[in-house]
């Protein structure tokens, strides 16, 4: 439930990285198709729209195509109807903002979007994700469901951000002559500002976006709470809560503590040296090996 409701806001993102790019590039709507295809969901667009990517299919692909299993209304739908099915499990305020999130965004998302009327989606979707958030942190007992809740939602999370970064390798620089110009810089802004980390990053490093700083903010920086970092502590402190409220360590705890080893202790430079394309790739790898381990060994099946 909780992977699904991330996940509506972090296409939000997706779109809105899309959209910023598109003000800097000479491309037309080519930038779309690294757009899905960062966000895994190229292949079932290809196979409904073949190879030639628009901007307003992509986005109506991403929002509220219900052949998309990961648009953003499928997603809602799916949070929701798992809410239903644990509603005993869940208080009476988190139902109801997930609820009331289905019913606004099924509203919202019922016809194709204008492009004028797109942000303001994309803020609907963001609010009611945060929503929900604050419903649980307000509400919720902070037992094994709790650190589920938080699992799910950090999966998710730190997936997109690994996700967002990958789009900056695929898209925006094309020659590495363009490395350090000013169009790299305000595109390295756009990247800081899809993941709302804008003013974090400008009260650590100051005004200038520079690709060194930001890669070592949203990787790195375990106060910034998008950051790959952020993400695998809070991971690793909620299945260490579960191993004490279960009494037993599984493969996954190992899965996790290994992930903060190997990948989230480096140095910048390291990452850099390794190719961060290549980096961000492994991770999400890892990402994904530590997220079915946790279904196996917690027995989460379909």
């Amino acid at each position: 439930m909780f992977r699904y409701l991330e996940r509506s806001e972090n296409t939000a993102r997706m779109i809105a990285a899309g959209m910023r790019i598109a003000l800097t590039s000479a491309e037309g709507d080519e930038e779309w198709s690294s757009i899905l295809q960062a966000a895994a969901m190229d292949w079932g667009y290809r196979q409904k729209y073949g190879t030639t990517v628009t901007r307003a299919q992509a986005v109506d692909w991403m929002l509220r195509d219900g052949e998309n299993p990961s648009s953003v209304i499928r997603v809602i739908e799916g949070a929701r109807n798992n809410a239903r099915l644990v509603r005993t499990a869940l208080t009476r305020e988190v139902w109801e903002a997930v609820n009331q999130t289905w019913m606004l965004l099924r509203d919202m998302l019922k016809t194709q979007v204008k492009e004028s009327e797109l942000p303001a989606v994309l803020q609907v979707i963001r609010q009611q994700s945060a929503y929900v958030r604050g419903a649980v942190s307000g509400t919720m007992l902070r037992n094994d469901i709790h650190n589920f809740i938080r699992l799910g939602t950090f999966i998710e999370r730190a997936d997109n951000t690994a996700r967002i970064l990958d789009v900056k390798y695929f898209v925006l620089l094309p020659t590495a002559s363009a490395v350090g110009s000013s169009l790299d810089n305000v595109q390295w802004d756009g990247i800081l500002r899809t993941v709302s980390g804008e003013g974090g990053y400008r009260m650590t490093y100051g005004q200038d976006p520079r690709p060194r700083e930001i890669a070592q903010f949203l990787i790195l920086d375990r106060r910034m709470p998008r950051s790959l970092a952020y993400c695998g502590g809070v991971l690793n402190a909620n299945m260490q809560h579960l191993a004490r409220d279960y009494g037993q360590r599984m493969h996954c705890h190992a899965l996790i503590e290994a992930l903060c080893v190997t990948h989230l202790s480096r140095e910048v430079d390291a990452i850099f040296e390794i190719g961060l394309h290549e980096y961000l790739q492994d991770f999400m790898g890892f990402m994904a090996e530590i997220s079915a381990q946790i279904e196996v060994d917690y027995r989460f099946y379909e």
